[in-house]
């Protein structure tokens, strides 16, 4: 009963604090002109972020597919679509952002068990977070080296080149301890071993390269598409350069979706894009709108199962 109501509480203080960080921006960084924005949005700019934000979910679970299939966990495409769709509901109705993915490991567990069919979830997701990491350093490397276009400020190059730093060493150091002797390496070598033949194999490198990065696109061209839809349209450079920083914000646990941290993100580097910080507040609030329009399916796929009848035992 405490666990619960300590749950309760924790989603709570997420709710509240992700309309506080909505609120304190509409006041910093331009709400009025950000809600004009909004009310004069080009529906056809929201329906093309609507399609490619529902493409990333299909490609997604592809992936998810792919990924599992080397653990013995063997999806049919429309299987694997129905419960990634589902898994997102859970995500962008909950803080964090993983507990519909640690759901879906779970109704998944019935070929291999729950420690194969959760590795196929964390390295899927992982293979995402790769693909946008990549884009990331590409577009960094050439805006950085390639005069004119996008300019990076001093204040954030060397956060972007630390966390390149980190994302280039977790690899390296994963390498590493695999092979350490002792009770590190044995406890690690099997994660190690077990992502290699999931993400890196010959058969399979092809396929999580391809769909990571198509994905990746799909996301970026979302988010793209709503800045165009408001009045507030980057070109791809800064897209590629800034909308991964952006996103990458609603990892962070803090708040539910990721609202308040997203659009924080986005009214700080807007500017420096080019545009406004209200037109960041206004891109992401559309952006957001649009992903939670997305995983309307995983809804219906919700109702649909509450209705199912029960069989008698």
């Amino acid at each position: 009963m405490r666990r619960g109501i300590r749950g309760v509480a924790i989603r709570a203080g997420q709710g509240v604090l992700a309309v506080g960080l909505l609120v304190l921006l509409w006041r910093v960084a331009g709400g009025e002109e950000a809600a004009r924005s909004l009310a004069g949005a080009d529906m056809r700019w929201l329906a093309a972020a609507l399609v490619a934000l529902s493409l990333q979910t299909v490609l997604s679970a592809l992936r998810w597919r792919v990924t599992a299939a080397p653990l013995g966990i063997h999806l049919s495409i429309a299987e694997a679509v129905r419960e990634y769709y589902l898994s997102q509901v859970v995500n962008q109705s909950l803080p964090g952002g993983v507990i519909g993915d640690a759901g879906r490991a779970i109704r998944a567990r019935g070929q291999a068990g729950l420690l194969a069919s959760g590795q196929a979830v964390v390295f899927e997701r992982l293979a995402g977070q790769m693909g946008l990491f990549a884009v990331t350093a590409l577009a960094f490397g050439l805006t950085v080296a390639v005069p004119g276009g996008v300019v990076w400020p001093d204040w954030l190059i060397w956060p972007v080149v630390l966390g390149l730093a980190c994302g280039l060493a977790l690899p390296v150091c994963g390498a590493v301890l695999a092979r350490m002797r002792g009770r590190i390496g044995r406890a690690v070598a099997p994660v190690w071993q077990g992502m290699v033949r999931c993400l890196f194999a010959p058969g399979v490198i092809g396929p999580q390269i391809a769909l990571s990065l198509a994905t990746t696109i799909c996301n970026l061209a979302a988010f793209g598409f709503c800045a165009q839809a408001v009045g507030h349209p980057l070109s791809v450079a800064a897209v590629a350069a800034f909308v991964p920083l952006i996103l990458l914000m609603m990892l962070v646990p803090l708040t539910i979706g990721g609202w308040g941290l997203r659009e924080g993100a986005a009214a700080v580097l807007f500017p420096v894009a080019g545009a406004s910080a209200a037109g960041g507040l206004a891109a992401s609030v559309a952006f957001g709108l649009m992903l939670l329009v997305s995983v309307l399916p995983g809804v219906a796929i919700v109702l649909k199962r509450r209705r199912a009848p029960v069989m008698p035992g």
